[in-house]
């Protein structure tokens, strides 16, 4: 169903807010089981939890999946598996932190174990979408993942990083007393974010269980447009494409025709990620740049003129 596949590889999306005592420990287990299987990919782990994902064959996922169920706190997860390419990952990487997704908010911090939305099913929601009921989808993702795909009629926070949440709760102010529905690629960042509205003051909150690829997995090119963003060298993922009603959303940002195609800035200050049709890049001669001008480098600090003027 992705554009481009590998018959034998295979991706796993997961996540799992749950209390770890030793995440230290729990990193070293998954770095042995995954050099043992041969997975590349990415996984974080915090007293928070553990969220990951890994591309391998077909059998080693199922077998990571049966190792990783051996401990009981990684039991009733809920994996996303898609067809992978073979080479989406360029090396495997484990690491500890704070949180396994970053609010960096200190005392403020929700803890997902103790506060959360109610939990949405990808079937639910359809009927919710089918039968006109009124409520609000909030997409929880950066702006750059918008532009190439996102529910129909949601809400589009424009969002840099997670660490905005608190700049979306103040967009969204007017609907603490409606049905609020956070979405995100996998649930994680969502359900993080159900919680923080939940936290301050929204009243009724839920999450899309399994995020958008569940959903989207299940009813493709209907109420999600566009394709996913997926943060692998896919770099994005499409259900039947050559469906008639798949629908490009997306834009080239230098001359405005429907492009999916993504690149970073050729300015290695800034490599600012956004879309350019194949005509722009074939122009640029494959070194394309920002359109408007670099204005951030990578860690989002304001380039000066002398290093704009790189370009």
């Amino acid at each position: 169903m992705a554009d481009k596949t590998n018959k034998n590889s295979q991706i796993i999306l997961f996540y799992k807010y749950v209390y770890i005592k030793e995440p230290e420990q729990v990193a070293v287990w998954q770095r042995e089981i995954c050099e043992r299987l041969g997975l590349k990919g990415r996984c974080i782990i915090a007293s928070e939890g553990i969220n990951a994902t890994f591309e391998g064959t077909k059998e080693n996922i199922a077998e990571y999946i049966k190792e990783l169920e051996k401990d009981e706190r990684f039991l009733n997860i809920h994996f996303k598996l898609s067809a992978g390419i073979g080479d989406a990952f360029p090396k495997l990487s484990i690491k500890t932190r704070k949180e396994i997704v970053s609010l960096h908010l200190g005392v403020c911090d929700v803890n997902p174990n103790e506060m959360t939305g109610v939990h949405l099913k990808p079937e639910e929601l359809h009927e919710w979408l089918k039968n006109g009921r009124e409520f609000y989808i909030v997409d929880m993702r950066n702006a750059y993942e918008h532009k190439v795909g996102y529910f129909e009629n949601s809400i589009l926070p424009p969002i840099e990083n997670f660490r905005d949440l608190p700049k979306v709760v103040e967009q969204i102010a007017h609907l603490k007393h409606k049905t609020v529905l956070t979405v995100c690629t996998g649930g994680v960042r969502c359900e993080k974010a159900s919680g923080f509205l939940i936290k301050e003051g929204f009243t009724d909150v839920y999450q899309l269980d399994g995020g958008i690829v569940s959903y989207v997995e299940k009813y493709p090119n209907e109420d999600f447009k566009g394709k996913l963003y997926v943060f692998d060298k896919r770099v994005t993922m499409g259900f039947y494409t050559d469906d008639a009603k798949h629908e490009i959303i997306g834009k080239c940002d230098s001359c405005g025709e429907k492009s999916e195609n993504y690149v970073n800035c050729a300015n290695p200050v800034c490599h600012r990620h956004f879309i350019a049709c194949d005509k722009c890049v074939e122009k640029s001669d494959r070194n394309v740049f920002c359109p408007g001008g670099c204005v951030l480098n990578r860690h989002g600090r304001k380039i000066s003129p002398v290093e704009a003027n790189l370009v």
